[in-house]
Parts: structure tokens; C-alpha cells; sequence
């Protein structure tokens, strides 16, 4: 009976002592920590946060412009981190597709309007197999050229151009301006639009300039909700100045959710041939031949998510609804536009150019444009928008100018240099 008592205690010791031992030893580990140089922290943070975003491949493709296309097993890519999506079912197709597409076919009206196709750098030296996703290889210095690991890959606060309301010291004080068309008053259930693609020149490496589709909902104020596709030069945020294919969503006005592309849990891809951030090739030039990217983005009516397609066969992936207030239901406004950063380097206006870098008057092969911009209605059809609003902040530095007609049904041509003997 004794020999029982003493084994019943010795065995109530042992977890006791263990749990001591485990204490004591995650104190020194966090006290080490402490010490640790704050570089070598850093560096920690960075590898760890490396490790989190890039998958295993099943095979690795080199792009010609430096970037490394990892192929990794569509069931491994970042979305799958989300705890709500660890037993997720993928949907590999939408449930139903917008009708009443307008027919891209019937684009050109002629040799000097005419379009060319599109497709990504890394295509000219190889493809991912089936059941695999492409995700560009986040670098160590990518990772590093952020203001934190925390921040990497996520938009600043306030990035949103207000149209109605717009508070000139809000615009100011975001550093960030916009040329926009827009819709309000409704609800939204997707959008879509032809964008002409450049590559604009970039002031500073923290400055960007892009052009995209924004679906909204939700206020301006703290609790907004975003979801962005579009074209982009981010040096900041890729290394290089190519324009490149990105995404964006936001829960919380960029604050905590949401980021570029896969960089953190939340869109599901299932095209295995078109790589979120990989550049875009070719692109646009002055007086010669002009590229354009067509985006749709809509709400599957029967599931929920939201979709978006690039060009005409490509059906990306999706937004779960879930990662959503406002946007579970529809979105409440759409924005189609430029947007750059103006730091206002040496305390001028930035030269970033938006668009091609020339204003809207000069129009077709010189000036940058959307075409063909829709809307998403209840019924699940597309159709032209109503009562297209425009907003710039700084119309001298960027201005927008808004058509419509036959072929290109609403249109606009948009941007500029930035920085000129009228934008000081």
C-alpha cells in the first residue's frame, strides 16, 4: 500500500518538475532573445516569415526578369494558413459566370486601334503542371525593403480616393493621388474593365503608381472593405520597376487583414498558369504598339466568393466571402483608375507619371485608358454603368476624361506626369 502511495505521488511530481523545467527554460529562451543582437532578430523574424509564405514546390521555374515562379501543389498555397480555411473545400470553377460579356472580339475598329495579346514573363521558359498554383518567391530583400515584417506586402492606411467627400487634408496628409471613374447608390455584384498597360516612371523607390478596379463596401472610416485588381510598378514592393499583375483585399481599411497577391492567407487561387505579382509582357509605348489586360471581378451567386478572371480564359480564383462585413452581401461603390504615392521628394511635387505619364486630351496610343468598364447587377448580367462619376485630387498633375461609343462602350482616358510648370 505504501510502495502504491509513494508511486502515485512520484508520478504527480514528474509532470510538476516538467513544467518548472519548461518554464525555466522558455524564460532563458526569451531573455537570449532579448539580448540578441537586434539584426539577429530581425533576421530570424525575416527567415520565419519566409518559411510561412513559400510553399514547397513541385517544380521552380526562373523568369527572365530574376524572378523565381514556384509551382507548389494547389492544396499548400498560402490561403490554407487561414484557420478558417484548414478544412476548406476548393472550388475549382465558379457556380455561374456573368452574362452578357461585351465581345472582345469587336474591340478594334481599325489598324490604329488595335490591340495586341498579353501574357507574363515567365511563361517563355516553362508552365506549371496541373494541380499546381504559380506563386512568385518572396526574397529575403523583398521582405526587407518594408517599413516591417508585420507591414510587408500590405497597402498604408487612408489609400482610398473619397469622391464625394474628399477632404483636400485627407488627400494631402495620405500622400496618395488618384484619377478615377466611379459608381455609388447601388448594389454592386462585380466589374469589369479593359486596361491599357505602360510602365510609368517611378520618382522614388517608395512611390508606386498603378491602375485597377476597385469593388467597395462599408464607410471611408475604419471598417471599409476592398477588393483591387489591377496592373502596378511597385520598386518598393517587387525590387524592379516592372509593371506587374496584382491583387488587394482589405477587411478593415488596411490596418490588420488583407495584402497583395498570396502574401498572406485569404484568396484561393486555382489557375496554374497565371502568377499573382509577375510582370506583364509586353507593354504599351508612346505613339506605337498598345497592350491591354481585361479584368472581371463578381460575386458567385450561389456560393458567395468572389471571382476574378484575366483576359478572357483565365479564371484565377477567389475571395471567400467569409473575409468579409460589408462585401459578404455586395459591394456599395466601384472605382476604376490610377493611383500613385506623391512623398513630395526635395518638397516638390513627385514626377511618378500615372498611366503612360501623358494627360487624357492626347487619347489614343499616346494617353492611357480603361475600355469597356461594366458593372455586375443583381441578376448576375453585365451591363454599362449609370451616371459615371470622375474625381482627381490635383487635376493639373492627373486628370481623367470620360466617353463613351460603339466599340469601346464607356471609356476614359486618364493620367500624367506628375510634377510640371502647373503641378509644382
Amino acid at each position: 500500500m505504501g510502495v502504491a502511495q509513494f508511486s502515485s505521488g512520484h508520478r504527480k511530481e514528474v509532470p510538476v518538475r516538467l513544467a518548472i523545467f519548461s518554464v525555466c527554460f522558455w524564460i532563458l529562451v526569451s531573455l537570449s532573445c532579448a539580448k540578441m543582437p537586434s539584426a539577429s532578430r530581425q533576421k530570424l523574424e525575416v527567415q520565419k516569415h519566409l518559411n510561412r509564405l513559400n510553399k514547397r514546390p513541385v517544380k521552380t521555374i526562373q523568369s527572365p526578369d530574376g524572378d523565381i515562379i514556384d509551382c507548389v501543389h494547389i492544396s499548400h498555397q498560402p490561403a490554407f494558413d487561414h484557420p478558417f480555411l484548414r478544412d476548406h473545400k476548393i472550388q475549382m470553377r465558379p457556380s455561374y459566370h456573368p452574362e452578357g460579356i461585351f465581345n472582345e472580339n469587336k474591340m478594334s475598329t481599325g489598324p490604329n486601334e488595335r490591340t495586341n495579346s498579353i501574357t507574363q514573363l515567365w511563361h517563355t521558359n516553362g508552365k506549371c503542371p496541373e494541380d499546381t498554383i504559380p506563386i512568385r518567391r518572396t526574397k529575403k530583400e523583398d521582405v526587407l525593403r518594408a517599413s516591417s515584417v508585420k507591414r510587408y506586402g500590405k497597402k498604408k492606411h487612408r489609400t482610398i480616393p473619397k469622391p464625394r467627400s474628399a477632404d483636400p487634408d485627407l488627400t494631402n496628409e495620405s500622400g496618395h493621388q488618384h484619377a478615377i471613374a466611379y459608381v455609388e447608390g447601388d448594389k454592386y455584384y462585380g466589374a469589369k474593365a479593359t486596361i491599357n498597360v505602360w510602365e510609368p516612371k517611378i520618382q522614388q523607390p517608395n512611390e508606386f503608381s498603378l491602375s485597377q478596379i476597385w469593388l467597395l463596401g462599408g464607410s471611408f472610416g475604419e471598417d471599409l472593405n476592398s477588393i483591387e485588381a489591377g496592373w502596378q510598378v511597385s520598386p518598393d514592393l517587387y525590387g524592379d520597376n516592372n509593371t506587374r499583375l496584382f491583387t488587394y483585399w482589405t477587411s478593415d481599411a488596411y490596418q490588420a487583414t488583407g495584402c497583395y497577391n498570396l502574401l498572406c492567407s485569404g484568396f484561393i487561387q486555382v489557375s496554374s498558369q497565371i502568377a499573382m505579382g509577375a510582370s506583364i509582357s509586353p507593354v504599351s509605348s508612346y505613339r506605337n504598339s498598345q497592350y491591354d489586360i481585361s479584368i472581371l471581378v463578381w460575386k458567385d451567386p450561389k456560393e458567395g466568393n468572389w471571382w476574378m478572371q484575366f483576359g478572357n480564359g483565365y479564371v484565377l480564383g477567389y475571395w471567400p466571402s467569409f473575409l468579409f462585413s460589408y462585401l459578404t452581401e455586395s459591394a456599395s461603390m466601384i472605382e476604376w483608375g490610377g493611383e500613385v504615392v506623391n512623398s513630395q521628394p526635395d518638397g516638390q511635387h513627385t514626377s511618378t507619371q500615372m498611366g503612360s505619364g501623358r494627360f487624357p486630351e492626347e487619347a489614343f496610343s499616346k494617353s492611357s485608358y480603361f475600355k469597356n468598364i461594366q458593372v455586375v447587377d443583381s441578376s448576375n448580367n453585365l451591363k454599362a454603368p449609370k451616371e459615371l462619376g470622375t474625381f482627381t485630387e490635383q487635376s493639373n498633375c492627373y486628370d481623367i476624361q470620360t466617353g463613351s461609343n460603339g466599340d469601346w462602350g464607356h471609356y476614359f482616358y486618364y493620367g500624367g506626369p506628375g510634377r510640371n510648370p502647373n503641378c509644382p
